[in-house]
């Protein structure tokens, strides 16, 4: 069946190694069940084996991302085959609990394979029919009813058959994305009544379940989840100070348990299921601490960061091929999941080990504590001795609550300054009168940070590129002021860097910029609009529409969609950087006739992860994009970068160095008396290269050939050239919009541009 697929859709390793899979897994585990049944396989078994065989077939074609065409007609033949061996079972009278089991795991592994598939298009949150079997099945581990068997119901059958249709209609292409996700939602619906009914009838027949046996190993693996919740840093630094405390939450909870009498039972299910979900929850936000230090450099913000969901599912899926996304994000989920579950029952365990050795642990506690007094003695004392009890979870729980207010009152004060504008009343004949007639860019280089400058690993390349771009510049008459910003983020989340400089707001979260975008705040794009220019901006990140770009009143938005990019792409980047700049100039700045234009333009060939960087073509050559063709198949890729954090770092180094290069020749190539260059950074790059205490320092450059420009900036101080250096002038990012526009305000000296038009 496999070589067949593989003539019709032609299958990679990895879709022959899940076909294989299945069907080994199937022959193994169905062999044991016969051999403990005692019996051999029955005329029902081989339609369900058959049935099998098919559903290795879909996971080869599901992991191949083959075409709806070949992977539709093999799953609805397994859909079918179904009704077939629940009736050949009844008519040749060998129905058996092995037969159900059997038909059963072979339903819930398609309905797993083809959620998966729809996943990719519909959203992770598809998974959830397919998981919704083996989230039960795990539950049942540790409420052993779960896994009891519940009566025979027609609707849950209805329901079941429904989960795979739905999912066949939706993998195969045929409705529009929005009814797609309306008939999704329904049968999750379907799905979710089915189960809530059989789990209420398990649980009111729960008494009848004998309780399984206690093994050491369930408890020692509780223990082991618990203790390391507990122990657990939200700095790295810090895990060598907790690690060998006995955690004080602990004593404290022990001894809740053992004051507690057991008649209150309700009190006590309280109790512990409380310890058990703050536990998750803290160890939940533990984790994403060290992961938005390790990317952002700093702690995840239990207040506004969630909003970053729908961005890291964009992240990994532009980073990622087709068939890894899917898997990563599930992964991911289910590990989520599974702490948020895995942790309250681990709690729950433990409790009723403490319950049943009730001396044992009231000596284990006094034990505790004695010690735990004697070090507070001796530290009080003036002695030495080592705290053996620390409470660094408890100490985390109480910042995570003490910061609220404070952020709550700093939101309020933002969404004020949203509405509080002091440039939003300058006339338009004053605003930015000593630019009249310049086309104005604005090129924000992707994760260009102050490291590329000062890292001794990393400067000496990006130096050289500077300094052949300032002699090539200078040729062509141009001269440059440098200096630092300060970024309000690290590593990543570019948005946020962009809409500080816009528009003079310190905007360092998602919850500030979602205020902003909602604000009649005036952006620099705005005022230039306003002052006569054509406003446009190029971000060929977006592969869909923006609907935050309205707020920035850009007249025209170009996108890897409409810029005519007919090459591939560069792993996270759509498109080289070469290609945005030559793009932008044939499509605004070439004309003859027309209005000056200020943009903004995004070079993203710089974005980590830093794989397939682009080479530099000659330029004439560009055109349409196809001169790129075979390009990223011959440049280092992501695994081949990341087994190493020197190799990361140097391929940083490489892809400032292409972007730079590129924008360098651009303006070498094209510039003339009124074209006005400000390039900056957005952020630093994420700490496997910046480092943890690297700052949030990036370059700013701007370049002109009319020395009329450059005198307007004199007051500012900053230093010639196009690399700052280290004791540079350093502004914070959001300063910059309201020092531009008083630097070439109406008041000041004219350029001798008398009007807007070219």
């Amino acid at each position: 069946m496999l070589a067949g697929l593989d003539l019709a859709a032609g299958l990679t390793r990895a879709a022959w190694l899940a076909g294989l899979t299945v069907g080994v897994g199937v022959a193994v585990l169905l062999g044991l069940g016969l051999a403990r049944a005692g019996r051999g396989v029955g005329p029902a078994d081989v339609v369900t084996l058959a049935r099998s065989n098919l559903v290795g077939g879909v996971a080869a074609l599901v992991v191949a991302r083959a075409d709806p065409a070949v992977l539709v007609p093999v799953a609805v033949v397994a859909l079918a085959l179904d009704w077939v061996d629940g009736r050949v079972a009844r008519r040749s009278g060998t129905a058996s609990d092995l037969g159900g089991r059997f038909d059963m795991e072979v339903d819930a592994l398609l309905v797993l394979l083809l959620s998966w598939h729809v996943s990719a298009t519909a959203g992770a949150w598809v998974l959830l029919i397919g998981l919704a079997r083996y989230l039960k099945l795990a539950a049942s581990w540790a409420w052993p009813w779960l896994g009891a068997t519940a009566r025979a119901r027609h609707w849950a059958r209805v329901v079941a058959a429904v989960q795979g249709v739905v999912l066949v209609v939706a993998g195969s292409g045929l409705l529009p994305p929005t009814p797609t996700a309306v008939v999704l939602l329904l049968a999750l619906a379907l799905l979710a009544e089915s189960f809530a009914t059989e789990i209420r009838w398990l649980w009111r027949h729960r008494d009848a379940v004998p309780p399984r046996p206690r093994r050491l190993a369930g408890t020692a693996v509780a223990l082991l989840a618990v203790s390391a919740a507990l122990v657990a840093p939200h700095v790295w630094e810090r895990a060598g100070a907790w690690s060998w405390q006995l955690p004080l939450e602990a004593v404290a909870y022990v001894a809740v348990v053992l004051l507690v009498p057991q008649r209150l039972t309700r009190a006590r299910q309280v109790v512990t299921a409380g310890a058990g979900v703050l536990l998750a929850v803290l160890a939940l936000l533990k984790a994403l601490d060290l992961g938005f230090r390790a990317v952002l450099n700093r702690p995840f913000d239990p207040l506004v960061d969630w909003a970053y969901v729908d961005e890291l599912v964009a992240l990994v899926h532009d980073s990622t091929s087709e068939l890894l996304a899917p898997v990563l994000l599930a992964a991911l989920a289910t590990a989520v999941v599974a702490l948020l579950v895995g942790l309250p029952l681990a709690v729950q365990r433990l409790t009723r080990v403490l319950d049943a050795r009730r001396p044992a642990a009231r000596r284990g506690l006094a034990a505790a504590v004695s010690l735990w007094l004697v070090t507070v003695l001796t530290a009080a004392a003036g002695g030495s001795a080592p705290a053996v009890v620390g409470a660094g979870t408890a100490s985390y729980a109480w910042h995570q609550v003490a910061r609220v207010p404070g952020e709550l009152r700093a939101r309020a004060a933002f969404e004020r300054m949203t509405h509080d504008d002091p440039v939003a009343d300058i006339p338009a004949d004053r605003l930015l009168a000593g630019l009249r007639g310049k086309d104005v860019l604005v090129v924000f280089v992707e994760s260009y940070g102050r490291v590329a400058l000062t890292d001794p690993a990393l400067a000496p390349g990006v130096d050289a590129v500077l300094e052949d771009g300032t002699a090539r510049l200078a040729e062509a008459g141009f001269a440059g002021r440098s200096a630092w910003l300060t970024s309000p983020t690290f590593g990543a989340l570019s948005w946020l860097a962009h809409a500080s400089l816009q528009t003079g707001l310190w905007v360092d979260s998602q919850a500030r910029y979602d205020a902003l975008v909602d604000s009649p705040r005036m952006s620099l794009t705005r005022l230039f609009g306003r002052a006569g220019w054509r406003t446009v901006a190029s971000v060929p990140a977006n592969t869909e529409d923006w609907p935050q770009g309205a707020f920035y009143g850009f007249d025209h938005l170009y996108d890897s969609r409409n810029v005519g990019y007919r090459g591939p792409r560069f792993g996270y980047p759509t498109m080289p950087d070469q290609f945005t700049l030559e793009a932008f100039w044939r499509h605004e700045l070439a004309a003859r006739e027309r209005r000056p234009v200020m943009a903004e333009i995004d070079l993203i060939s710089s974005h980590a992860p830093w794989s397939r960087t682009p080479r530099m073509v000659d330029p004439a050559l560009v055109g349409d994009g196809s001169v790129f063709d075979g390009m990223p198949e011959q440049l280092p890729s992501e695994p081949e970068i990341w087994t190493s954090p020197q190799r990361v770092r140097a391929a940083y180094g490489e892809a400032v160095e292409y972007s730079l290069t590129a924008l360098l020749d651009f303006v070498a190539r094209h510039g003339d008396d009124d074209l006005v260059v400000v390039a900056l950074g957005d952020h630093q790059p994420a700490t496997v290269v910046s480092g943890a205490d690297a700052g949030h320092d990036v370059p700013v450059t701007v370049l002109s050939r009319d020395p009329a420009v450059l005198e307007r900036i004199e007051a500012w101080g900053w230093q010639d050239g196009l690399r700052p250096a280290d004791d540079a002038p350093v502004w914070r990012m959001d300063a910059f919009r309201d020092q531009f526009l008083a630097a070439y305000d109406g008041g000041a000296e004219d350029t001798g541009h008398a009007d807007v038009n070219r």
